[in-house]
């Protein structure tokens, strides 16, 4: 593995959701260069066994560290929960930056809030979410909610369609309303929606996701290895995906104005 400061940053993703990532990457680090690969192939991820995706995650994440990426983030709670820390203790020097669903800024938000966290069936059946969701027993009521079919429908790429409404408002309908303080996007397709979501949820409800955190953490962890690019410059951006048919709807989405 070699890699300097000018080195590409690459973002991992099950398909397109990870752009939210990116998204907040470059508007904090857009003299970076950058490699997305979303693996759109096999997606989604969170109807998957943990081992499937597990092995998904290393070999995308070993393959961009051969090409020379200097960090690696994992733009997917999923991913990040079957792949983190076995990555982390196999390439101890290396840095790879997770996702998490934003339960802490959640639960902090105000007096004991009610809290929706929308997520893939996997996420919320994991053993680490379990955990962090007890760190705030007490703080909060969490309502979790499996979203498995709201994927499906921002990874083709048409936002706001009739059938992605309907969708949301059959399993958010007992919620509608401002009946919850606040929602936690928990998987980083979810913020392609989180007009629609809100629409039914209400106009009071809080939004919470963990790009901008793994973003900031990511720039953090560059600057103390010296990795940081110094160079006065926009930087590029490579889009990838083990479906060619995505790489177009990657770009679209990195630019969706909504």
């Amino acid at each position: 593995m070699k890699y300097n400061y000018q080195s590409p940053i690459a973002v991992v993703d099950s398909g397109v959701g990870g752009i939210t990532v990116l998204r907040k990457l470059y508007r904090l680090m857009p003299n970076e260069d950058y490699i997305y690969f979303g693996d759109s192939a096999n997606a989604p991820y969170g109807v998957k066994t943990k081992e499937e995706i597990k092995n998904l995650t290393v070999k995308a994440c070993e393959s961009l560290m051969e090409r020379g990426a200097k960090a690696i983030v994992i733009a997917c709670n999923t991913a990040t929960s079957a792949a983190a820390e076995y990555l982390r203790e196999k390439y101890p020097d290396f840095i790879f930056i997770g996702l998490e669903p934003a339960l802490k800024p959640a639960a902090l938000s105000s007096e004991k809030p009610r809290v929706l966290v929308l997520a893939t069936p996997l996420t919320l059946k994991e053993e680490k979410f379990d955990r962090l969701m007890a760190r705030f027993e007490g703080k909060a009521e969490f309502i979790k909610l499996p979203a498995p079919e709201l994927v499906k429908f921002i990874e083709s790429g048409n936002l706001d369609t009739s059938e992605e409404i309907a969708y949301l408002e059959e399993i958010l309908a007992p919620y509608a309303g401002n009946k919850v303080d606040a929602v936690v996007l928990g998987c980083t397709h979810f913020p392609f929606a989180e007009r629609s979501i809100l629409k039914i949820l209400g106009d009071k409800v809080l939004v919470f996701e963990g790009s901008k955190g793994a973003a900031e953490h990511c720039r953090h962890c560059l600057e103390i290895k010296g990795l940081r690019c110094v160079l006065d410059r926009e930087g590029d951006i490579s889009f990838e995906n083990s479906d060619e048919n995505k790489i177009e709807i990657s770009k679209k989405m990195f630019y969706y104005k909504g």
